[in-house]
C-alpha cells in the first residue's frame, strides 16, 4: 500500500508540474480580460464626459449668438422706435404750428371782416350814429369801431367820471352844500336848492340815474373847490383808464370849448367804472327813493328795452347830439357799447347790441373749432408700441 501512495503522490506532483502553467496562462487571460473591459468602460465614461462638455459648450455658444442676435436685433427696434417717436413729434410740432398759424388767421380775418363792416358794412348804414364803438367787455377788444377815434362833444356821459370820482372821494352820508352856482345850471336837473345841504349819496344818485347838472356841479365844487379843478381831476382819471383822447372842461358835459372825448375812450371809461361795486349797483336800477323821499328816475331807457343791459349813461346837447355808453351781459359775453352823434339812439343802440353779440358768438365758434383742431394734434397708438403714427387736423 505504500507503494501505491506513493505512486499517487509522484504521479500528482507531476501532472501539477506539468499544467501549472497552462493554469496560470488561463488566469492571467481572464484577468487581463477583465482589466481590459475595466479599462474599456473608464475610456467610454471619459469619452462620455468630454462629448457632454463640449455638447455643452456648444449649446452655450450658441445660446449666446442667440441672446446677442436678439440684443442687437432689440437695440434696432429700439432705434427704429425712437426715430420714429421723433418724427412723430417733429411732426406734431408742425402740425401745431400750423394749427396755431391757422387760428391766429381765422382771428385775423374775423377782425378783417369786422373792419370792411364798420366802413362799408350794412351796420353802418343801418345807424345814425356819427361814431360808434362796441368793445369786449373783459378784454377789451374791439368788436365793432365806426369813427371812434373822432374828438366830439360827450354831453352828459362824461358823468361817469363824476359819479366815479364823488363815489370814491366822499362818504355817501357826507353832507354837501348846495352853491348858487350850481343850483343856476340848465335842465337836465333836480331843482337844487341854493344853501341847503344834500347827502352827498342822494347828489350822486341824482347824477348817475336823473342826469342832473346842478347835482353835478355841486359834487365838483365840493371835491375840487371848483368846477375848473374838479374837469382836470376827471380828466386825470380818463387817463387812468386808459382814455388818453378824453379832456373835460366840466362835471356835466355841457358843451365847452376846448372839452372832447371818443367812442373808444367812453367805451374804456365805462368799462373800468362798472369795476366800481357801488357805481355798478347804482347804474342797475331804473328808480330809487333818495333819503327825502324823492324818486330818482334812470334816463337810461335800455334797462327795460335791450335785453342784457347793466348800466349805462345817456347824454345830450345840441352840439353833441344824442351820446350814450352801457354794458350789456347775456350769459357769459359781456359787451361795451357806445355811440355819439346820433338821431336815433336806442334803435342804434339795440342794433349795435344784437351785432356785439353775434359776433362774439362767431368768434367764439371760430376759437372753438381752432382749439378743437389743436386738441386733434394728437399720436395714435398703431400695432405694436414702437409704431405710431401722427396725426393731423382738418380745418
Amino acid at each position: 500500500m505504500n507503494w501505491l501512495r506513493k505512486f499517487l503522490l509522484v504521479f500528482c506532483c507531476s501532472v501539477s508540474i506539468v499544467f501549472s502553467p497552462c493554469l496560470s496562462v488561463t488566469a492571467d487571460a481572464v484577468s487581463s480580460k477583465k482589466t481590459a473591459v475595466s479599462n474599456k468602460k473608464k475610456t467610454t465614461k471619459k469619452v462620455r464626459k468630454i462629448t457632454t462638455k463640449k455638447t455643452a459648450k456648444k449649446t452655450t455658444k450658441k445660446v449666446a449668438k442667440k441672446v446677442i442676435a436678439k440684443g442687437v436685433k432689440a437695440q434696432k427696434v429700439t432705434a427704429s422706435s425712437a426715430k420714429k417717436k421723433k418724427s412723430a413729434s417733429r411732426q406734431i410740432r408742425r402740425n401745431t404750428a400750423s394749427v396755431k398759424v391757422k387760428k391766429a388767421g381765422l382771428v385775423a380775418s374775423s377782425v378783417a371782416a369786422t373792419t370792411r363792416e364798420a366802413k362799408t358794412g350794412s351796420l353802418a348804414r343801418r345807424i345814425t350814429a356819427r361814431s360808434a364803438m362796441v368793445m369786449d367787455a373783459d378784454t377789451g377788444a374791439t368788436i365793432y369801431a365806426q369813427d371812434a377815434d373822432t374828438p366830439r362833444q360827450p354831453a352828459s356821459t362824461i358823468k361817469v367820471l363824476t359819479g366815479v370820482i364823488s363815489l370814491d372821494a366822499l362818504n355817501k352820508n357826507e353832507l354837501v352844500t348846495v352853491s348858487r352856482n350850481a343850483a343856476s345850471m340848465p335842465a337836465s336837473k333836480v331843482h337844487l336848492v341854493p344853501g341847503k345841504r344834500y347827502p352827498a349819496n342822494d347828489l350822486i344818485n341824482a347824477v348817475l340815474l336823473a342826469s342832473a347838472n346842478d347835482a353835478s356841479v355841486a359834487l365838483a365844487e365840493r371835491i375840487g373847490g371848483s368846477e375848473t379843478s374838479f374837469a382836470r381831476l376827471m380828466t386825470a382819471k380818463a387817463r387812468s383808464f386808459g382814455a388818453t383822447k378824453t379832456v373835460c372842461k366840466t362835471a356835466n358835459g355841457l358843451t365847452a370849448s376846448g372839452q372832447y372825448t371818443t367812442a373808444h375812450d367812453l367805451a374804456l371809461i365805462f368799462k373800468s367804472a362798472m369795476r366800481h361795486p357801488r357805481f355798478a349797483e347804482k347804474l342797475a336800477v331804473a328808480t330809487l327813493k333818495n333819503t327825502d323821499g324823492r324818486i330818482v328816475r334812470s334816463h337810461n331807457r335800455a334797462l327795460w328795452l335791450v335785453d342784457g343791459a347793466e348800466g349805462g349813461k345817456t347824454g345830450y346837447t345840441a352840439a353833441a347830439r344824442k351820446t350814450y355808453v352801457g354794458k350789456f351781459k347775456r350769459d357769459s359775453d359781456e359787451i361795451i357799447v357806445s355811440l355819439m352823434g346820433s338821431e336815433t339812439m336806442w334803435e342804434d343802440v339795440k342794433k349795435l347790441v344784437e351785432y356785439g353779440f353775434a359776433q362774439k358768438q362767431k368768434a367764439l365758434a371760430l376759437t372753438a373749432r381752432a382749439d378743437y383742431a389743436s386738441d386733434s394734434q394728437r399720436v395714435v397708438q398703431v400695432g405694436s408700441p414702437s409704431r405710431h403714427l401722427a396725426v393731423a387736423p382738418s380745418l
